[in-house]
């Protein structure tokens, strides 16, 4: 994939603290029980599945002597537990339990909780700088277009087979979204032999979405697409999308930062089953035209947006000027930073 500079993100005019809903990861990598580190938005997070088998993620520092309870805490019913001296933390951040006290916990310590919503297996945390409470919902993955089939068993599981995670990434959520009113780039970064077009696009509230064609080369017809790519920007996020068309899958595009300099992205395909075949994990032949088709589109992203410099005010050609700084326009809504 090539040597780059690791943590050398790209400088933008705007912060690296984005308010949205953000992808951390897949339901399975958060087994019942289980107590798991991270760190996203510049912040050590905690991370647990209680013995209900509800998500919940908090700040990751006891507030008593500040010990990480993503390394060594334990669960205990519906509460995580400090690993240096037992204090127990609820899913609302409260202290619940302190051993040595057991009949007064300290009321008054709370730890920050970052909402969780888990969706077909993705998993997504609200994260506003202020910790203000979600200002919408996480659009649904399979409801967000009901004229394709909104029946998840009638695609193939996307995790693990169809899931990917790229680390660290001198990337920048805003750089990923603009990719949506950009179908010029598809000729030259995903060498695609049809150059498609954006058919319609328009704005509702924190959503940006659009419609991408790629005409059909064997009509005369030049309105005659072949395949249409239906993308819907939930925030800055990522994007859910459906294909229409030779193929009519459905996917997720994420983008989460980490701190202010480098972000996660993960990436998740639902392909339709094949007829007859009541399985949940794809067969191999199509798991690997699959990976070799679609799952690589990334790296051919990421070829670029790794080494890209921010240009605040692009000389845009005409038929690009429009959408692309509408959604720049669209863009700043996301960003709640401190006078």
């Amino acid at each position: 994939m090539g040597a780059f500079r690791k943590g050398a993100g790209v400088k933008v005019p705007f912060t690296w603290k984005v308010t949205g809903w953000f992808m951390i990861g897949w339901s399975p990598e958060f087994p019942v029980g289980e107590v798991r580190p991270l760190h996203y938005f510049g912040q050590d997070l905690v991370a647990y599945r209680d013995a209900d088998g509800r998500l919940h993620v908090l700040e990751a520092h006891c507030k008593h002597l500040g010990a990480h309870i993503g390394h060594g805490g334990t669960v205990v019913g519906d509460c995580v537990q400090c690993p240096f001296h037992g204090w127990r933390w609820g899913p609302d951040g409260t202290n619940r339990y302190i051993p040595y006290q057991p009949d007064r916990p300290n009321r008054a310590l709370r730890l920050r909780v970052f909402p969780v919503r888990e969706q077909y297996d993705c998993v997504f945390v609200w994260h506003q700088p202020q910790g203000k409470e979600p200002q919408w919902e996480m659009p649904d993955i399979f409801h967000k277009f009901p004229q394709f089939e909104t029946d998840p068993a009638a695609y193939y599981r996307a995790y693990p087979e169809f899931s990917r995670r790229v680390q660290r990434e001198p990337v920048h959520p805003q750089i990923v979204a603009e990719n949506a009113p950009d179908s010029a780039h598809f000729e030259y970064v995903h060498h695609a032999t049809v150059t498609p077009r954006v058919l319609d696009w328009q704005i509702i509230d924190h959503e940006w979405r659009f419609v991408a064609g790629w005409p059909d080369a064997s009509s005369d017809d030049p309105e005659k697409m072949a395949l249409r790519f239906h993308s819907h920007l939930f925030g800055l996020g990522g994007a859910i999308s459906a294909f229409e068309g030779v193929q009519n899958h459905r996917l997720i595009f994420t983008c989460t930062p980490v701190d202010d300099e480098c972000s996660d992205l993960f990436y998740s395909i639902w392909w339709p089953r094949l007829a007859g075949d009541d399985s949940e994990v794809p067969p191999e032949p199509l798991r690997k035209r699959i990976e070799q088709q679609f799952l690589s589109t990334v790296w051919d992203d990421l070829k670029i947006w790794r080494y890209q410099k921010y240009v605040e005010r692009p000389p845009l050609a005409k038929q690009d000027a429009k959408p692309y700084m509408a959604l720049r326009k669209w863009a700043t809504q996301f960003y709640d930073v401190p006078t």
